[in-house]
């Protein structure tokens, strides 16, 4: 009977032990999301860097917007032939925008146009 007693208390030892590691596992775990959570609330986005950011999204798409308009002007010098503006309409089935657009790009280079709208 004093060996059930011993086999007995030390299984009860060995489980209030388990039961205490994995007590100091869940702790630790609190812990480091404690330390997670205490970062994301030192870091507050404000609202300067905001109205920053939203300025300089604004201030890409004006650039980008002079630029296409300067390009649209470039592109409009371009001197184009109505005989290669017909073919390109008649042969490759587009719209006469698109293919006096494509002359424009490629300089009048009809060769090239067509090239560029079969790829």
């Amino acid at each position: 009977m004093a060996d059930e007693e011993n086999v007995n208390g030390s299984s009860e030892e060995q489980s209030e032990k388990g039961q205490q590691k994995k007590t100091a596992k869940y702790d630790s775990g609190a812990a480091d999301l404690e330390k997670v959570t205490d970062y994301a609330e030192e870091k507050e986005i404000s609202t300067q860097d905001v109205a920053n950011a939203i300025s300089a999204i604004g201030d890409r798409r004006n650039q980008a917007a002079l630029e296409k308009q300067e390009r649209e002007k470039e592109l409009l010098k371009v001197v184009i032939k109505r005989e290669d503006v017909d073919l390109i309409v008649r042969e490759m089935e587009i719209s006469r925008t698109s293919a006096e657009r494509y002359l424009r790009e490629y300089h009048g280079n009809i060769v090239d146009a067509l090239i560029a709208l079969t790829n």
